[in-house]
């Protein structure tokens, strides 16, 4: 990958994509070809072919789509699979026709079956269902996955990359309590409990399931290593993970530390928990040469920074 090569970041304002700008610019790539949702809608397949035809990128990085937490997920399932669905045929679609070299797809750890061995390889996907909290996210994101590998296939090169990151945090994360995943959820709850003083906060589930986090940064830094590796002889999808999980009530404690918060955390048992355990088995991407090189405690510290200078106010 040259440093004048056409590098399409679809979804470039948002955690991941905000995350491959900084990366991309930071190595020295300076032909970043970056559009808005308002200036360019994903889910209208005329207006995206329009786009490639026109722009004729080199590589693209599809980390545009929509996401939330287990609440949205089950208000709103439907626009969670047709808007992923339509986003990634789109994009998909496009990226072949115009000859893309390179595109990489982001899935995401809910692919994965509810219960599985942990650490989970990408062997055991498909082994089994999904958590039902998130099933509509999680089948959007296998077919794009399995499409990725279908185009693959069918015209005889490893074009099209599909990677599943663990939980991401960082700059520029989503931290409504209502859309936003468990990281930055915790972060904007926590905060508002200090910033008012409240003696207890009472949180969603048991406390007791485990998840892994990633910092965004990481996550970019594993993309670039990715388009500028040869990749043909390694199996896909490629897991990006941390290595390490922590239990959400840890987290808690981790954040209330991070924040200043001293009152009490409870726990509603009543509310759902997700999947008991998600930690990725990595070693495909480790076999590449990438680690990750951001502490959690120094990701969170900054997080909470960010999210002071930015959202907060």
């Amino acid at each position: 990958m040259n440093k004048s090569d056409k590098i399409y970041v679809a979804g470039h304002t948002g955690l991941l994509g905000s995350a491959l700008v900084r990366e991309l610019q930071s190595a020295g790539y300076f032909n970043l070809l970056l559009r808005s949702h308002e200036e360019l809608e994903l889910t209208n397949s005329k207006a995206v072919s329009e786009f490639f035809e026109a722009a004729q990128p080199d590589y693209v990085i599809l980390a545009a789509g929509k996401v939330g937490g287990i609440l949205q997920n089950q208000e709103i399932p439907a626009d969670f699979l047709t808007t992923n669905l339509k986003i990634q045929l789109n994009v998909l679609e496009s990226a072949h026709r115009n000859n893309v070299r390179k595109l990489v797809l982001f899935g995401s750890s809910c692919m994965y079956p509810r219960e599985c061995p942990q650490p989970m390889s990408e062997d055991v996907l498909l082994s089994g269902v999904p958590e039902l909290t998130s099933l509509p996210y999680a089948i959007s994101k296998l077919a794009g996955l399995q499409l990725c590998l279908a185009y693959n296939k069918q015209f005889g090169a490893t074009k099209f990359i599909p990677v599943i990151p663990n939980s991401v945090f960082g700059p520029n994360d989503n931290f409504d309590p209502h859309t936003g995943h468990v990281l930055s959820a915790l972060i904007h709850r926590i905060h508002r409990a200090q910033e008012e003083g409240l003696p207890e906060l009472t949180l969603w589930g048991t406390g007791d399931v485990r998840r892994e986090f990633v910092y965004s940064s990481d996550i970019a830094d594993a993309v670039i290593m990715i388009l500028s590796s040869d990749v043909e002889k390694v199996p896909l999808p490629l897991n990006i993970g941390s290595g390490s999980d922590y239990s959400i009530r840890e987290l808690a404690h981790e954040i209330a530390a991070v924040v200043g918060f001293e009152g009490d955390i409870k726990w509603d048992s009543t509310k759902p928990d997700g999947a008991p355990r998600k930690l990725l088995d990595s070693a495909r991407l480790l076999g590449l040469g990438w680690k990750p090189k951001v502490n959690f405690l120094d990701g969170l510290e900054s997080t909470y920074k960010w999210y002071l200078e930015n959202w907060a106010k």
